[in-house]
């Protein structure tokens, strides 16, 4: 009977056996684990990003007399300058958006359809296209319709006149090209991902049938195309809001959009409180843009 009992304290003081001793475990729990990987990229996100973007609120609230007040705002809101900034904004970025659809549209059916030699490097040199910056393809505009470009020094070697007649790159106008022409790649990459996905069985059963090609293309194609240029059109929406390179390289004349506006009051004007408040404007309406980017994307499956 003692062994017996013997036993079954020996077996009870085991760890982890019914009625034993437990030690405390010391190991971290999954969720503390996260927590502590996730400090470091937040603490240095806040650090970057988060804490000059509210040192920009905080002074949007701190006019040059002192003190913490809207009339900032008030101030910003009543000038003519900052509703034509914001005017000449959206109308530049809608118009911008629009043509770069088209356009998108229009050159990512060629390559996606039209077997012609080179097509793979032509969609491959998409890729690399995204990667230029805003004035570079600005410069090269001013370089072909600039006061002293190629065509208009072309048009006066020939016709002997005094000047040639491209003279829109300075105005609204040669902002809108030289913007259509930087971000149509941007709505070519997911249209020419989305028919890579799109069945080719459907355009042949369709054509079989006697469809013509503007019938396959409204009733097939762009069906299917959609949400790909949903979530194109959404982005470039979004960058053209925010173009500061193209505006200031093309030196267009009375063209004063939001992101230009607050280098004027910052630079120009050191008016550092009005400066800040478009700033928070333009970031308010970028975000806002940005939302509805992000859910048309996750609908398009992007």
């Amino acid at each position: 009977m003692t062994e017996a009992v013997r036993e079954v304290r020996a077996v009870r003081g085991r760890p982890g056996a019914p009625g034993g001793s437990r030690r405390p475990s010391t190991a971290p729990r999954p969720s503390a684990t996260r927590l502590l990987w996730a400090l470091p990229p937040v603490a240095l996100l806040a650090l970057v990003f988060l804490y000059p973007l509210a040192l920009v609120v905080q002074q949007s609230f701190q006019p040059d007399t002192g003190g913490t007040s809207v009339q900032p705002y008030a101030d910003v809101f009543a000038s003519e300058a900052f509703r034509e900034a914001l005017w000449t904004t959206v109308w530049l970025a809608l118009g911008s958006t629009a043509g770069c659809l088209v356009l998108g549209f229009a050159l990512a059916l060629v390559i996606a359809f039209v077997p012609f030699p080179g097509a793979r490097a032509v969609s491959r040199f998409i890729d690399v296209f995204l990667s230029f910056p805003s004035f570079l393809i600005t410069l090269a505009l001013l370089f072909i319709y600039g006061t002293v470009g190629m065509a208009n020094g072309l048009w006066t070697d020939v016709t002997g006149a005094a000047e040639g007649p491209f003279q829109f790159l300075t105005t609204p106008w040669g902002v809108l090209l030289a913007e259509i022409t930087y971000f149509t790649p941007f709505v070519m990459r997911p249209l020419l991902a989305a028919f890579s996905q799109l069945d080719t069985a459907q355009l042949e059963a369709a054509s079989s049938l006697g469809a013509r090609a503007p019938r396959i293309i409204r009733q097939v194609v762009l069906p299917e195309a959609l949400p790909a240029l949903a979530a194109g059109g959404s982005l470039v929406l979004v960058l053209c809001l925010n173009e500061f390179g193209i505006v200031l390289f093309t030196g267009a004349k009375g063209v004063t959009t939001l992101p230009m506006l607050v280098y004027g009051k910052a630079i120009l004007e050191s008016d550092y409180p009005g400066a800040c408040v478009v700033a928070v404007v333009n970031v308010l309406i970028s975000v806002g843009l940005y939302g509805l980017y992000r859910v048309v994307s996750r609908r398009a499956g992007a």
